[in-house]
């Protein structure tokens, strides 16, 4: 099992990915809660006959989970986000277990949800990617291309962003270029490594 745990965390749409993406590029081990979803819900995947027992063949393209179609679903109704998330999570908590097992120095957990679903408790330190709502809101349009209405819906399924973040061990508030968020998660993780350094068969 892994010697330290840090949860990564944040809203939707805050930012996070590009912390993710430069902790793995120095090659910090990072296990992604959002990549284990989609592998369970790729073609094939072990969480479709549940999903299509819950929300019908209306979900599907032929084998193929139609996301949007789930997503207009379950984000304006919050006990179909909870039954999907009942469906889901236990099956994303099992993969993530069983890859921490993996890594004996620090790991990075990689969990939108980390806070909602009871993960920041696995955790040894949690960093969250932060930022004010507005840009939060105009970011996730633009990246979606959705409206607003649906925007915020995605938003208000979360904690707040602002939650998040007073509840984390160090906020990364990414307003800036994506450079300067990177720069300020690597000092974190370098802090880390001096205590905690990485062992050997630790790199992904």
């Amino acid at each position: 099992m892994s010697s330290y745990v840090i949860g990564l965390t944040g809203g939707i749409a805050c930012g996070k990915t590009n912390l993710s993406n430069a902790l793995r590029v120095v090659g910090a081990p990072v296990i992604d809660a959002d990549e284990i979803s989609r592998s369970l819900t790729a073609p094939g995947g072990r969480a479709l006959p549940a999903i299509r027992n819950a929300f019908g063949n209306e979900v599907f393209t032929g084998d193929t989970l139609d996301r949007k179609a789930l997503g207009e679903i379950v984000f304006s109704n919050p006990d179909a986000l909870a039954q999907l998330n009942a469906l889901t999570h236990p099956l994303i908590f099992q993969i993530m277990r069983e890859e921490m097992e993996k890594y004996p120095g620090p790991v990075v957990l990689d969990v939108p949800l980390l806070f909602e679903t009871g993960l920041d408790k696995w955790c040894d330190e949690i960093w969250c990617a932060y930022l004010p709502q507005k840009d939060q809101l105009a970011r996730l349009m633009a990246r979606d291309g959705i409206t607003r209405k649906a925007a915020l819906q995605r938003i208000h399924a979360q904690m707040p962003a602002l939650v998040k973040a007073k509840k984390s061990h160090h906020v990364i508030r990414t307003t800036g270029s994506k450079e300067e968020s990177a720069a300020i998660v690597l000092s974190l993780w370098r802090r880390v490594t001096n205590t905690f350094p990485l062992e050997k068969g630790d790199q992904p």
